[in-house]
């Protein structure tokens, strides 16, 4: 989790530098349909959606070349990339605590393409950022497909949790993990489900041809 921090931080200063499955569950009614970018950096929460956060890094989509690429899809040959259009992130810090939120988005040109890119993300990148004995949270009916984790990524035991889920040509992530292994219980099953709550309903609305306005 740390390491995506990273990422996420050097990807936004180089911009600014000017360079738990289960059954399908269709929580919407509108279409599936691509995002644009700008609608991808509309679907990631901001200050305006995390009340009680500070913003680390703003929300930003870019179009996805072999940079993006390497961030999103770190595995070989960019595997679960394919057909992918845009990439997007935030990152936040809680203003009571050490615990950080990070909210992911890969923006697929169908919805073919994002259900493919599901399983291969999830086994081989995704569902292992918990830690090696990460167990299994239900997310609850978020999105056409969802799984989440709740685990360690240090080597002091601080928390970790990784939900990924799809809703309808996205493919999406929240993220939360404390720096304080002394203050587990900041990261929770409970509110790893709300973050992934407000991101699966912006995606949502932005799918729609809505302007994303779901809070936390």
């Amino acid at each position: 989790m740390r390491n995506d921090r990273w990422l996420v931080a050097i990807v936004a200063a180089l911009l600014l530098a000017g360079c738990g499955g289960g059954a399908e569950i269709d929580t919407g009614n509108g279409k599936a349909v691509a995002l644009r970018k700008e609608q991808v950096r509309e679907t990631l929460p901001d200050g305006g959606a995390m009340p009680g956060w500070k913003e680390s890094v703003r929300p930003y989509a870019m179009e996805m070349d072999k940079l993006y690429l390497s961030v999103a899809c770190p595995i070989k040959d960019n595997a679960g990339c394919e057909n992918s259009r845009f990439y997007g992130a935030s990152t936040f810090r809680r203003d009571d605590s050490a615990v950080n939120a990070t909210f992911l988005v890969i923006a697929y040109d169908s919805e073919q393409a994002a259900r493919k890119a599901y399983d291969v993300l999830w086994n081989d990148y995704y569902g292992k950022r918990a830690g090696e004995r990460a167990r299994k949270f239900s997310l609850g009916p978020i999105g056409e497909r969802r799984d989440a984790r709740f685990g360690s990524y240090g080597y002091h035991g601080e928390p970790s949790t990784v939900a990924q889920f799809r809703v309808g040509t996205t493919l999406l992530w929240a993220m939360a993990d404390s720096m304080d292994k002394d203050k587990k219980d900041d990261v929770n099953e409970d509110a790893t489900r709300d973050l992934a709550t407000v991101l699966a309903k912006r995606a949502r609305q932005a799918q729609n041809g809505d302007t994303p306005s779901a809070t936390l």
